[in-house]
């Protein structure tokens, strides 16, 4: 009885039902069963819905279905036959065989559907003994004693189809009926057992699951279903290996269960054995090739293991297959913001939720692509979509606590972190960010609570074992910080009082093991606090600092990247004015004091001095070298001497060298954000002598790295031209590899990518960019290594490697002792106080000159390209200028100065939109002094943490 409707609605659900029977997704088929079945009752839909209970095995729900079909329609046969089935599974087989003959007998004289009437005949002689013949177009009616006592008149003739059995053999005819009621009694207990099975797997029984297909693998050892059945059963408890172990029995029993090498393909894939997972869901593809469901896993698997490429392949295929489903065009939008197809993965997130307006995931990960693209707004929208479908969702509380901790509101991350563990106490990934946002904030008791709570917790994958190593590195340094908490700011010195073993491993977040055999741990939290901790008294706001701050948070958001993934963070704004008032402080009471002894020795000089002006200059400028880190002292030398200014004499107590001007704003750096390494890298450990330095991707494995992709043109740009220039590159054992030969220069010239680059070499290689000296003529430094490496079958990295070698550090030190030099000898000159910006101008060139040098050494592990900006704007203010233009967007000076050869190219890229923004500005010197209005770490902290 097919019914028919104008309803455009109507028509796009019977077609979506055709498509999930054809998918045997028959829980769907229901779904829309069920809705079209509350528009008009019609005896086809109610009988095809009891068609797809019967494939569920959901029997008792098939039968109720028939009933009411059968009072719609007595005499459809379809309905009969159903039920039987249905009563029969339910081991009621003598119902089953009443339903069939109440069947027979109503439609005899019924126009019906002979094939249906054939089958239903069939059916009966298959289940009932020889009384029950047919006699005058009637059944026989079937006594209620048992079949060993049937009779049948011998008058009686047969006028139906079904063959009577011979009479004059009883006794082999009633075993040959008992036989086959056996079998078929057999199979119906078999098929019960495993539907019961089922069903307590799909209501999260597991154990008794796993009981019930115990049972039937005693009696059938090698039964596929119930391998199928425990195996799923066991993966739902996480006995992954056990349950592939079922899933491999399953397929050696039965090569073709595709089923089989489904469910083990979904297990390696939780276990994190991906190549094995894709090869089984693969094989399982092979059985059933517009499987969207299979295609699906499959995806994911790819999503998971970061082959962004196949994901979008696969799940775009699926949604073509099945456009309802949601999941894979979320999953898809996910990939395609790594890959840097940005339209499209937005228009898939928006797909899915036009799908499911309340799909709480959808909107998480539409969250996650914004949130990588630092539109923070946006993200914030969806995810608080998400919290309004499901409150207890933590997921969505995890991501906020996260966004909020990327925008410097370590309160407000604290709050949202907090609101999720409150459904879910062992979540270990907002235990970590919870412990990292009190850390920073200075409430060390509750740190330590968090960190010990992720060191001490069982884990299951890789990216939990990182941060349980990451929060055991950091318990330790929140324990360091709470004992400088409310002693004078100057002590706070992370890079000279951590070892340098405890610095590396938690740089390269290897395991605490080795580390803990060596390195002296830090002393408990109540010993620590007993020195000193953030008191209430450090978050008053006094005049002073209510001034400092102010003008902090609008001279710190210069240091914005206008770019992709740049989130604007207030806290970090805030530090970095901070950092660049003090700077300018200080550079500006060294400056006086150089001045000062300048003149007087002038002075010296017309009364009588034989010593040359070069002399002269040579020797007060002399007194700015040397420091923190200087080459010329040791490693264990140089530490002692961290900070020195603040120790030095009356006489000397005013001379800075270039290493305390950055010292001031790497030590506010690690301040700001302490689960940062921001580390100097001649302070680790003998890795310092290997090399050991920055690393930032522009290409990760397929991923498009969001921040940094944009230099990618530029970057594989320049690689391809040194290649072609020097005609050799470096492979990973540092050894030379000849590119001479012309095929090969060639393929290197119509390279287009990072698999035709990769392929003219066919090992992984580095070629070093050339920085060109201003202090010596001629001399080329070692610029950053343009590092290309295989990754996967289909992806690469590519990227900028700073190694900081012994050689590269004393080059560069030689020469941002120079660039130091130059701007203190440009400054304390004529220009000294001048109010004419135009006459400051070889000033400003000076102060680019050192941060290009600065930019290219790149010192730090970490945070080289914030601090490099802040020291640039203190150096102005100490020159009475200020910026007040925000870099352009699409802009990064650290990438201008590193992709660039030499000072000039750097100057050019970046003056035409920097002197602009510049004016002069004395207003700062009124100011009160930073490290008198800051004296404690404590009084640090509550400043950075003062929003409230």
């Amino acid at each position: 009885m097919a019914v028919t409707t104008s309803s455009a609605s109507a028509q796009s659900e019977r077609q979506a039902l055709v498509k999930a029977c054809v998918s045997r997704d028959w829980s769907k088929a229901i779904r829309i069963l069920n809705s079209l079945l509350s528009q008009a009752c019609t005896v086809q839909d109610i009988c095809n819905r009891a068609f797809c209970y019967s494939k569920l095995e959901l029997h008792k729900h098939v039968i109720k279905d028939c009933e009411k079909a059968l009072e719609l329609d007595p005499y459809n046969i379809q309905i009969y036959i159903l039920k039987g089935h249905a009563l029969a599974a339910l081991g009621k087989g003598y119902d089953a065989l009443q339903t069939w003959k109440q069947a027979y007998a109503s439609v005899l004289d019924q126009s019906v559907d002979l094939k249906q009437l054939l089958e239903l005949q069939d059916l009966l002689a298959n289940s009932k003994d020889d009384s029950s013949v047919v006699s005058d177009g009637q059944i026989a009616e079937s006594p209620k004693d048992p079949p060993s006592s049937m009779t049948s008149s011998s008058n009686s003739t047969c006028k139906s189809p079904v063959k009577t059995v011979e009479r004059e053999k009883p006794l082999q005819r009633e075993n040959a009926v008992a036989s086959q009621l056996t079998q078929k009694t057999r199979s119906i207990s078999l098929d019960l057992r495993l539907s019961r099975g089922i069903a307590q797997v799909n209501d999260g029984n597991y154990d008794q699951a796993i009981a019930i297909f115990n049972q039937i693998l005693r009696d059938n050892p090698s039964s596929s279903e119930a391998l199928i059945g425990r195996g799923t059963a066991y993966a739902f408890q996480r006995k992954l290996d056990i349950a592939i172990a079922d899933f491999s029995k399953a397929i050696l029993s039965n090569p073709t269960t595709g089923e089989a090498w489904k469910r083990r393909g979904q297990a390696r894939a939780a276990l994190g054995e991906s190549l094995e997972a894709v090869k089984d869901l693969t094989k399982a593809l092979e059985f059933d090739p517009n499987s969207s469901d299979i295609l699906h896993e499959r995806g994911m698997v790819f999503f998971k293991s970061k082959d962004y490429i196949d994901a979008v392949a696969d799940l775009d295929t699926c949604v073509r297959l099945d456009k309802d489903n949601k999941s894979a065009y979320s999953y898809m939008g996910l990939a395609l913001v790594s890959v840097g197809e940005y339209k499209r993965a937005f228009e898939a997130h928006e797909k899915a939720l036009q799908l499911d307006p309340n799909f709480k995931e959808g909107w998480c990960h539409m969250a996650q692509s914004y949130q990588e693209l630092a539109e923070a707004e946006k993200a914030v929208e969806c995810l608080q979509r998400a919290l309004s479908i499901d409150r207890r969702f933590v997921n969505a509380y995890r991501l906020l606590g996260l966004l909020k901790h990327g925008l410097g509101d370590h309160k407000g991350a604290i709050r949202e972190l907090s609101a999720g563990l409150e459904f879910d106490k062992l979540n270990l990934e907002c235990l970590y960010l919870r412990a990292s946002s009190h850390h920073a904030i200075g409430e060390y008791a509750n740190a330590m609570k968090d960190y010990d709570a992720v060191v001490n917790m069982d884990i299951d994958s890789q990216e939990k074992f990182v941060l349980q190593c990451l929060a055991f590195y950091q318990r330790e340094l929140a324990l360091y910080a709470a004992s400088r908490a409310n002693v004078n700011y100057k002590w706070f010195n992370l890079d000279d009082d951590i070892h340098p073993m405890f610095k590396e491993a938690w740089c390269k977040r290897l395991h605490p093991k080795g580390v803990c055999e060596v390195v002296v741990r830090q002393p408990p939290l109540r010993e620590s606090l007993k020195k000193g901790r953030v008191k209430q008294q450090d978050f008053i706001m006094t005049k002073p600092k209510k001034l400092l701050l102010e003008t902090a948070d609008r001279i710190g958001k210069k240091i914005q990247y206008y770019c992709p993934g740049f989130l604007h963070n207030k806290r970090q704004h805030r530090m970095a004015g901070l950092a660049a008032i003090e700077v300018a402080q200080k550079v500006s009471s060294t400056w006086q004091a150089l001045r000062k002894t300048l003149i007087s020795r002038s002075k010296s000089e017309a009364k009588g001095g034989k010593r040359s002006k070069k002399k002269e200059r040579n020797n007060v400028i002399s007194e700015n070298r040397g420091g923190v880190c200087c080459s010329t002292s040791s490693s264990s030398d140089t530490s002692s001497s961290c900070n020195c200014h603040e120790e030095k004499s009356s006489s000397e107590r005013f001379t800075l060298s270039w290493e305390d001007v950055y010292a001031i704003a790497v030590k506010w750096r690690q301040v700001s954000e302490p689960c940062d390494p921001v580390v100097w890298v001649n302070k680790l450990s003998e890795e310092f002598n290997t090399g050991f330095g920055s690393h930032t991707p522009m290409i990760l494995g397929q991923a498009k790295i969001v921040r940094y992709h944009p230099n990618f043109d530029r970057a594989f740009a320049i690689t391809k031209n040194l290649m072609l220039e020097r005609k050799e590159v470096y492979n990973a054992a540092n050894n030379l590899v000849d590119l001479s030969n012309p095929a090969k220069l060639e393929a290197v010239k119509a390279a287009r990518s990072c698999c035709d680059l990769f392929g003219t070499v066919n090992e992984d290689f580095w070629i070093v960019t050339p920085c060109y000296s201003t202090a010596f003529e001629g001399k080329s430094l070692e610029g950053t290594r343009l590092t290309m490496q295989k990754k996967g079958e289909n992806g690469f990295d590519f990227s900028i490697r700073t190694p900081c070698t012994r050689p590269r550090w004393a080059e560069y030190e030689a020469e941002m002792a120079a660039a130091w030099e130059a701007l203190c000898e440009a400054y304390c000159g004529e220009v000294y106080g001048s109010t004419d910006i135009g006459r400051l101008e070889k000033v400003q060139e000076c102060i680019l000159r050192l941060s290009f040098y600065w930019y290219n050494f790149m010192p730090l592990v970490r945070g080289t390209a914030a601090v490099g900006f802040i020291v640039l704007l203190g150096l102005l203010l100490a020159a009475n200028i200020e910026c007040i233009g925000n870099i352009p967007e699409r802009l990064q000076v650290d990438w201008e100065a590193i992709l660039s050869p030499e000072l000039k190219t750097f100057m050019q890229a970046v003056q035409p939109w920097l002197s602009p923004s510049l004016k002069l500005d004395t207003s700062w010197q009124t100011l009160p002094n930073v490290s008198t209005t800051f004296v404690t770490t404590g009084s640090v902290i509550a400043a950075l943490s003062s929003y409230d």
